[in-house]
């Protein structure tokens, strides 16, 4: 390189490049600095493993809390049922407060509540009064610092990688069912729930009350983390169009209704295994450790799986990714009615893992792409409420099905049909990239 050289910013999220007018001298002299929005999805993928860890690791509490409170299981299930609903529609609420309140505030108001619930579960002995606590106000708190609170700021804060970015929270997700369950089950057993459930309280507001006062930010780059040419080919037309779209006329849209299929079918699956999959493994013949661990390896393997999706989803088009998931997943129930080894059960659920936690980080990328970082959270919120309704519906008809014809094909058959339509759906999806699609997908059929 002759002659002095000359520094310049070529993009605006703090990447300085040397002599960089074109995407050559990109690659041949760039120096560059941390990019500010790393730090956003390190802090959330911390609160995901907290939180996903606590609303899907309720299991360790079940007994303890059952034989203390002097509650049946009926009761304590009915319970936790109602928790699961109130957690969707927290989520719905987490993606509204944030468009008007911001993300700091949105978690800050979960925080409080979180420790609200858990002061409130720890003092009650009715069934009334541990139900508002336990099952409402830590639904609540939970979901008001979800990722459907995080999906937003992630969205601002990263385009060109926002599926890497967005994928983090599943791997926080899996994470936080790996580390949390036995983490939670060791601290039962040695300081008895109530401690358990307070000392989570804590540690909750300190890892994340530090976050949202210091390390989340709503007013995102300009162009975000889009490359030079990247930002020059953006569409000024099509972000107008983005800019002017309103959420009731999102929610009629094809692209939404086909995303909210597929998370409709997600929530069935993923929750009728949680709740009937090791049972199903011990009616067709395997011992209850062999069952666990074979469904324990789906979370497993979906750490590894989610850093592999998130690398494709920034190389392929989405819409591809996401219908492979479902598709997988579809085959994945079939097989497990089917195997009848050791060797196929865990062949079956490594592949399953695989996929098991790419379905709802693709999904709301897919809404950033097209809807844009505007409406994503409430959209996202919306649609996460149809997949906690699915989870409902698959927790009852497990166990509904089975004692009426005592076979597991009815639920695990029906999750299986519903993600095969999913993958079908999903293919018929817009394929995005930078820009929106034009204004007459709110009449698309």
């Amino acid at each position: 390189m002759s002659g002095p050289v000359e520094k310049s910013v070529c993009d605006s999220h703090g990447t300085i490049y040397l002599n960089c007018p074109n995407r050559k001298s990109l690659h041949r002299g760039a120096v560059q600095h941390w990019y500010f929005g790393w730090n956003i999805v390190a802090a959330a993928t911390v609160l995901t493993l907290l939180t996903a860890g606590m609303r899907l690791g309720m299991g360790p509490f079940f007994l303890p809390m059952s034989r203390d409170l002097g509650f049946s299981r009926s009761l304590l299930a009915s319970i936790m049922g109602v928790g699961m609903l109130c957690y969707g529609l927290a989520m719905a609420l987490a993606g509204y407060l944030v468009g008007r309140l911001g993300t700091r505030s949105v978690l800050l108001l979960g925080t409080a509540t979180v420790i609200a619930s858990a002061i409130g579960t720890v003092i009650a002995r009715t069934p009334l009064s541990f139900g508002l606590a336990f099952g409402v106000l830590m639904s609540l708190g939970l979901g008001l610092a979800s990722p459907v609170t995080l999906t937003p700021i992630i969205s601002r804060w990263f385009t060109r990688q926002r599926g890497m970015a967005l994928f983090f929270l599943s791997t926080g997700s899996m994470a936080g069912i790996a580390v949390m369950t036995p983490a939670l089950t060791f601290s039962i057993h040695w300081l008895r729930w109530r401690t358990t459930l307070v000392g989570f309280a804590m540690v909750f507001a300190v890892v994340t009350v530090p976050a949202a006062l210091f390390i989340m930010r709503d007013n995102a780059p300009r162009n975000a983390d889009l490359l030079p040419e990247q930002i020059r080919a953006q569409n000024a037309a099509t972000t107008k169009v983005r800019e002017s779209l309103r959420f009731r006329a999102a929610v009629r849209t094809a692209p939404f209704l086909k995303i909210a299929l597929g998370l409709f079918a997600c929530g069935f699956s993923m929750n009728l295994l949680g709740a009937h999959g090791v049972p199903m493994l011990m009616d067709h013949g395997f011992d209850a450790m062999t069952s666990s661990l074979g469904i324990g390896t789906i979370g497993l393997v979906a750490i590894l799986g989610t850093l592999i999706l998130g690398r494709l989803s920034d190389r392929m088009p989405r819409r591809n990714i996401l219908a492979a998931i479902y598709f997988i997943r579809g085959l994945g129930f079939f097989a497990l009615l089917l195997v009848g080894t050791r060797g196929e059960l865990y062949m079956a659920t490594a592949a399953a893992g695989m996929v098991w936690a790419g379905s709802i980080a693709i999904s709301s990328a897919l809404l950033a792409d097209i809807y844009g970082v505007r409406l994503v959270g409430v959209l996202y919120g919306t649609a996460y409420l149809g997949h906690q309704v699915a989870g409902m519906i698959s927790t009852w008809l497990g166990g509904w099905g089975f004692e009426q014809f005592g076979t597991h094909w009815i639920a695990f058959g029906s999750a299986a049909v519903l993600l095969l339509l999913g993958a079908a759906v999903s293919l018929r999806l817009p394929s995005t990239g930078f820009t929106l699609m034009a204004p007459t997908l709110v009449s698309e059929p």
